[in-house]
């Protein structure tokens, strides 16, 4: 016998395997009910390399000024001096600035070179430097994620492939689209702003997206991720098992 959706109940009196109380049927009225933020959308943004002249920062640099103009308030991590993970205690000053910037943000943009075919060390280092729980908060889950990179040569996507792996990692929502530049010490000028190009109205696709799912998803994101799993943990249980200190 063929069962179809129209067919179920909102009981899960035939599922054994289902803790009632703690079994929810998502509606509509829950998903909107919260009364909107006025204030501008939060967004972090990080890049991938420390050069003098560094194009992902050029990068990330160009699309703050397209947030702006959208109506967000950015803040931009400088990873200068980060150490790496587990070199030092996680009290380090700029450990703690990098996870009060992920604790503040509602959205991000993960900007990064590619390098021998992935993202780079320290794009990956300031990612592990973000706890996936801080108690039993997760600062990144919820919140919305662009990608991009930079390439030195012809276009490809190996970074941003990698990095939207991360963002599902960290329980983030990645916007489908995404942005990379190849040949990109051609694409900026000598003042390090991006010239007219097809990759700049990317970028700025890849921002106007970011600011619409950020404003769509920010009021409703602890009802998104509110998970039947994880409400049968208690909050010290979650704790404990997301932050495994031996790996």
């Amino acid at each position: 016998m063929t069962v179809s959706v129209t067919d179920a109940t909102n009981s899960p009196s035939d599922l054994p395997n289902v803790t009632r109380e703690l079994f929810v049927v998502p509606t509509r009225s829950a998903l909107q009910n919260h009364a909107p933020s006025s204030h501008a959308p939060r967004i972090l943004l990080l890049y991938g390399s420390l050069r003098e002249r560094s194009f992902s920062r050029l990068l990330a640099e160009e699309a703050a000024r397209l947030l702006h103009a959208m109506g967000a308030e950015t803040r931009t991590f400088n990873p200068h001096g980060l150490p790496l993970v587990d070199s030092t205690p996680d009290t380090h000053a700029k450990v703690q600035e990098l996870r009060q910037l992920a604790m503040w943000a509602e959205g991000m943009v993960w900007s990064s070179p590619e390098r021998h075919g992935a993202m780079t060390g320290l794009m990956k280092t300031q990612i592990d430097w973000i706890p996936l729980a801080e108690g039993a908060t997760r600062p990144t889950q919820g919140k919305t994620l662009a990608v991009m990179q930079v390439s030195g040569g012809s276009q490809s996507f190996n970074a941003v492939n990698q990095l939207r792996v991360l963002g599902r990692w960290m329980r983030m929502l990645t916007i489908p689209n995404q942005s990379s530049v190849a040949k990109a010490f051609a694409e900026f000028d000598e003042a390090g702003r991006m010239n007219p190009s097809a990759y700049y109205d990317r970028v700025v696709d890849v921002m106007e997206e970011l600011v619409k799912f950020t404003l769509l998803t920010r009021d409703a994101s602890p009802y998104l991720v509110d998970r039947y799993s994880e409400r049968k943990e208690s909050a010290a249980e979650l704790s404990k098992r997301v932050n495994q200190r031996s790996i």
